[in-house]
């Protein structure tokens, strides 16, 4: 059958057959008997079985008001003839005829299905209409049981292929009621063996099946949901493609009819199942609201869910249900066309009354009417974007296929005025987005004509649009960015530009986009025409992520890509300032690629042929606008009018610039080109520090822009990246902190600056008080302390008095720390002001950030008693390190900066002049006399810390000052012990100087080349752990020709092998003593007693640390006692008798009685014979080595 066909059968089939009706079925579902009496005697007809029934039969309700309902029952089924009849079938044995037709199932299982002998019914005299006719109740009910059980088992035989079984009994007019009523009956008295869904489904194959369906259903009101889900599950995915699907729709749409407070939980039922999908379109086109809703109607709301939901099943499914049901020629009966018509109707009823003043398939639209502009109004506005979003979707993503007329109302649709609202500034989007993806609706000239026309208008109206509608978010960014698009032939942008506004995946073909290419690109928008219009734009209020759709920024961000601004001569600047004032958090996406892409244009020009066609760059004025009243380096608590995120934005533009700006250098140079630099004093006062820490508590709010900056400053501003830094903030901002100052419940300006400034002056008598007050300090955040920096750091030098209690520089240097978390670099220039030396004869010197970095060692010129103050002494290290990595950084800009334009001047000088590589020797001396300058500064700081490390003159015991015990040095300080000031700025320095020696191993090889007082050696190597990387390049010292330098690696290799008795150390200290053997064969007598004098107590480590080498080193004692008995017995005078016996004995190894020889003072060897130094000094050293293993023995 087609589908015209099939509607047409079933149409006769229920032409004539009263259905129950919607209201006697909520009678039956309440069992409201005062309706059911209202029910007219047809009606009440068709619900006969199920109030006989419920009459006859024993109730589970024993309460007095369903007695009374009963009575009311009875008295209502007293006037109905048909009621004997059905009172009749209730009477029979249904357990019997139960018992006769389970074995007739299992008689017809066994027979393999056909219609053999049966056991309900004997052979039959007539037809079965007859037999029906004339028998009694019992054969009757055994009669309808057969048919039925037949048509079931043919069902379940069939496996799933649609039939239709002609039965006379369930086809003839006049026994239709009689047979219904046998139905009911035997459904209610057999649900076992006639379970419900299975009839129903076996009535789906009987002609008049959905009569009987809806029958059986309203006298078992309960079961309708249970027989609709049974249905819809074992029903097709595809309705309309066979005629059982159809006639199951048609089943199901009857059900709902019946009880159309369910229609709706049904269609759920259907999208559930993804079958049936005609049934759903068909249910909501029955549907009828209570209450009207203006904006969108239940079948754009359906449809629109289906194929713009999440569910990529429910999508596939319905698509294939409008691809299939295009395939088959147009019929007015299918649910698709249907469909098609009642949203044509909807579209049709919404359009301006000037635009479409017919119906569907009238006449055709006059020209007059056609070319009207009549607005949309402002109540249909929303119904007809939703309109236009379902016709995106239908046509994009189920394939849908417009007719001419749906094409021609859609055009008329698209192209209408609506009102300046919200809802309005969508519909336009929307309509221009659709416009873009089906450029197919445009077909004719005069539709050509009507889409330039509308266009224009959305040019014209876009600003009002705008200002009316209160929107930040307009049209007419999105026709300026596709525009860019066009012009820039960046079509798949344009693509993801109109699915991301349609909210909607479809597949547009960038060749279908030519026709609107040409339109845009030659008579709408030429590209100077784009540029001039995107700076008049206003910029978006408070720009932030919050704020959706297409704004301003995406436009300028596209002409700045394609350097349309440039190109025309129009100014830009302004325009992206006044942005990125106007923004707020969360930070918009596209903030960044714009200042990124911005700097690109103001350092790169348009083309070669024309340089200076470039952007301007924001002005130092502008920008220190922006950070006047913040808080910060500034020193002031003032709020600024700018945002944090406007603050932090400029910050990034102006590091990006000058990074861009560097590493542009050279191509800047070969175009003669250079754009100028933001100078040192604007950046002195712009907060950097305190911004990057308040992004840092933002970063979910500003994405990837801390981060950005981060970086940025690791390049530029490495003093303001250090790792102490960062350890010292978590120690501020963490957990314990701000319980502390939880604790801070009076005003926190408690004291002002004043009376901080006078108790430092005070010190000491003001001791306890000023105490008070930096503990109060303690307790207030980094920002509320800046007011307090010039008072505390303006009063350091008063805190290094002999009499100033010890907890006052320790508190001054916690809230120092605090403080350099905020405002780092003005906290450093006013600190190394504050402690210059106060000579009352001399000027002091007011440094200023520029001199620091120039020159870091200006840090260590500060007042001498700062170094016997480790509090202080702790700040000025820091401040030391800062200033070393500032210096590497500026150096290195300065370098790049200059480098390229003094080589690019070099080459047009010396153009023909020289050889091919004369020009690149400036830049490669350049770069070493930079590096030498920064090794020079590295190594001078750490040979004065060094020097600082030494006991001043005034304490200097002992023989300490002529290179006695250097052990001495670490108990130098009287009254002090180990816990002495000196000892703690030792361990501060040593701890600074293990830092730059794991940052730059040559920092250590250079000093330790230099050399440094030998006394120090004790306390480097066992305070600096990364010194063990000086055994890398002790042979290399060894082989230097100064014997100074051999003397220092030998004693600083002595040290190392008690320090790191290792393999390594070994193999170096058996070079040291074979160095030592050697150099005795070729130094002079004068040079060999100033080489081993200081180097043979050196063996005793060697031998200590190595047992191995006691062999190798008493071998050199003896070659060098050897050495010097010859040339003692050359001498013309006396041999000393110990000489003597000491030439002899240095021949034996195992010399034990030299320990009872007497020790000389260095005082009797004063005026001795060098030799015979040498030689009391190698018994010296034989007697140590002897006594350090019978120690480890």
């Amino acid at each position: 059958y087609g589908y015209s066909e099939c509607i047409r059968v079933a149409m006769s089939e229920s032409a004539g057959l009263q259905f129950v009706s919607p209201y006697a079925f909520e009678a039956m579902q309440k069992v409201d008997v005062v309706r059911l009496a209202a029910l007219s005697d047809p009606e009440l007809r068709l619900l006969l079985p199920c109030l006989v029934r419920m009459a006859l039969c024993a109730p589970a309700d024993q309460s007095q008001s369903w007695a009374q309902d009963k009575k009311l029952i009875l008295r209502l089924l007293s006037g109905v003839e048909a009621v004997n009849s059905i009172v009749a079938l209730l009477s029979v044995d249904f357990h019997a005829l139960e018992q006769d037709a389970r074995k007739e199932q299992q008689l017809r299982h066994k027979a393999g299905g056909s219609n053999g002998e049966s056991i309900l019914v004997s052979q039959l005299q007539h037809g079965l209409t007859l037999e029906f006719e004339h028998s009694d109740p019992l054969r009757r009910l055994r009669l309808a049981l057969s048919e039925l059980l037949a048509i079931m088992n043919k069902v379940a035989d069939s496996n799933g292929e649609w039939f239709l079984k002609s039965s006379e009994l369930f086809e003839s007019p006049v026994y239709l009621e009689e047979v219904a009523d046998v139905l009911c009956i035997l459904q209610a008295e057999l649900p076992s063996l006639l379970p419900i869904i299975d009839v129903a489904e076996a009535l789906l194959h009987v002609r008049n099946g959905d009569w009987f369906l809806c029958l059986l259903v309203a006298n078992v009101p309960d079961s309708f949901n249970e027989v609709c889900r049974g249905l819809i599950k074992n029903g097709e995915r595809q309705d309309e493609e066979s005629m059982g699907g159809r006639r199951r729709t048609e089943a199901l749409r009857q059900l709902c009819q019946m009880n159309p407070s369910q229609a709706l939980n049904i269609r759920a039922m259907v999208v559930e199942e993804c079958h049936l999908p005609g049934l759903g379109v068909a249910l909501t086109l029955d549907y009828k609201p209570d209450t009207a809703d203006d904006a969108v109607s239940p079948l754009v709301s359906y449809v629109s869910g289906l194929l713009l939901g999440t569910n990529g099943k429910v999508r596939t499914w319905f698509s294939m249900f409008i691809r299939n049901g295009q395939q088959r020629k147009r019929e007015s009966s299918s649910v698709l066309w249907q469909m098609r018509r009642q949203l044509l109707l909807e579209l049709v009823a919404i359009l301006p009354r000037s635009r479409s003043t017919h119906e569907p398939n009238d006449s055709v639209e006059d020209a007059e009417s056609s070319s009207g502009y009549s607005g949309l109004r402002e109540e249909h506005v929303v119904k007809a974007s939703a309109l236009l979003r379902l016709y995106c979707a239908l046509m994009g993503i189920a394939g849908l296929r417009p007719t001419d007329e749906e094409a021609e109302q859609l055009l008329q649709l698209m192209t209408s005025r609506p009102p300046a609202t919200p809802a309005g500034v969508r519909f336009v989007s929307l309509s221009f987005c659709k416009l873009l993806a089906f450029p197919t609706l445009v077909s004719t000239p005069e539709q050509e004509q009507l889409m330039v026309m509308w266009l224009s208008w959305m040019i014209k109206e876009e600003e009002y649009f705008e200002s009316a509608a209160g929107v930040a978010a307009s049209f007419g960014e999105m026709l300026l960015l596709v525009a860019m698009y066009f012009h820039s032939n960046q079509l798949s942008a344009i693509i993801e530009l109109v699915c991301s506004t349609l909210g909607m995946k479809i597949a547009i073909k960038p060749s279908s986009l030519s026709k609107m290419k040409t339109i845009f690109t030659q008579e709408i928008f030429t590209e100077q025409v784009v540029t001039a219009h995107a700076v008049r734009v206003a910029v978006t209020n408070n720009l932030s992520a919050n704020i959706t759709g297409f704004l301003p920024i995406h436009c300028i961000y596209q002409l700045l890509r394609s350097r349309a601004f440039t190109k025309h001569k129009v100014s830009i600047k302004d325009w992206i300032y006044r942005q990125l004032c106007e923004t707020s958090t969360p930070l918009h996406t596209q903030l960044l690629p714009l200042i990124d892409v911005y700097i690109n244009s103001i350092l790169t020009p348009a083309s070669k042929a024309n340089p200076e066609a470039t952007n301007q760059p924001i002005t130092e004025q502008e920008i220190l606008t922006v950070y006047q009243g913040s808080t910060g380096e500034g020193g002031r608590a003032v709020r600024s009018r700018y945002s944090i995120t406007t603050q932090l934005l400029i910050l990034y533009y102006i590091l990006s610039y000058e990074e861009a700006l560097l590493s542009n250098t050279k191509q800047l140079a070969l175009m003669q080109r250079k754009p100028k630099s933001y100078s040192a004093i604007l950046m002195d006062q712009i907060p950097i520090k305190y911004l990057i820490t308040q992004a840092q508590g933002l970063q979910q709010e500003l994405g990837g822009l801390h981060s950005a900056l981060l970086r940025l400053l690791a390049t530029n501003y490495p003093h303001l990246c250090m790792v102490e830094d960062w350890v010292c903030e978590e120690e501020v901002t963490g957990t314990l902190p701000l319980l502390r100052r939880m604790l801070l419940t009076s005003n926190t300006c408690r004291y002002s600056q004043t009376q901080l400034h006078d108790a430092f002056q005070k010190v000491p008598s003001s001791g306890p008080r000023l105490m008070r007050m930096l503990d109060h300090l303690t307790l207030l955040s980094a920002g509320d302390l800046i007011p307090y920096a010039e008072a505390l750091t303006g009063s350091m030098g008063l805190l290094l008095g002999p009499s100033v209690p010890r907890r006052i520089p320790q508190t001054l240097n916690k809230l120092w720390m605090v403080l350099n978390t905020v405002m780092p670099r003005r906290l450093w220039v006013m600190t190394v002001n504050a402690l210059q030396p106060s000579v009352k004869m001399l000027r002091q010197q007011r440094y200023i950030q520029n001199d620091l970095m120039v020159d870091p060692l200006i840090v260590l010129r500060c007042d001498q008693r700062v170094y016997r103050c480790p509090p202080l002494m702790d700040i000025v290290l820091h401040m030391l390190n800062g200033y070393l990595l500032a210096s590497k950084a500026y150096l290195n800009s300065h370098l790049k900066e200059t480098a390229d334009f003094d080589r690019q001047s070099q080459t047009i000088s010396n153009l023909g002049l020289g050889q091919a590589g004369q020009p690149d020797t400036p830049e490669v001396t350049r770069e070493e006399l930079k590096n030498a300058l920064l090794a020079a500064q590295d190594s001078a700081a750490v040979q004065i810390l060094l020097e600082v490390c030494l006991p001043t003159s005034e304490v200097q015991t002992g023989p300490l000052g002529a290179g006695g015990d250097a052990e001495s040095l670490l108990q130098s300080e009287p009254d002090g012990g180990l816990l002495s000031d000196l000892r703690e700025v030792q361990c501060l320095i040593c701890c600074l100087l293990h830092q730059m020696f794991i940052a730059d191993p040559n920092i250590a090889k250079l000093v330790h080349f230099q050399g440094y007082p030998q006394a120090l050696l004790p306390l480097t190597v066992a305070g600096i752990p990364s010194i063990h990387i000086c055994l890398d390049f002790i042979p290399e010292l060894l082989a230097q020709p100064q014997l100074e330098k051999q003397i220092f690696a030998i004693q600083l290799l002595s040290h190392l092998c008690t320090q790191y008795a290792l393999p390594k150390s070994l193999s170096v200290a058996r070079l040291a003593v074979s160095v030592m053997a050697t150099l005795l064969t070729v130094l002079t007598r004068a040079k060999r007693f100033s080489f081993f004098m200081p180097t043979l107590p050196c063996l005793v480590a060697f031998c200590q640390a190595f047992p191995p080498l006691y062999d190798d080193v008493a071998t050199l004692l003896v070659q060098v006692g050897q050495v010097c008995a010859s040339d003692v017995s050359t001498k013309t005078r006396d041999i000393d008798p110990l000489i003597t016996s000491k030439c002899v004995c240095v021949k034996r190894e195992h010399c034990l009685y030299l320990l009872s020889l007497p020790q000389r003072a260095a005082e009797e060897l004063g005026g001795a014979d060098p030799d015979v130094q040498l030689c009391y000094r190698i018994e010296a050293t034989f007697m140590d080595i002897i006594s350090t293993s019978q120690h480890g023995l």
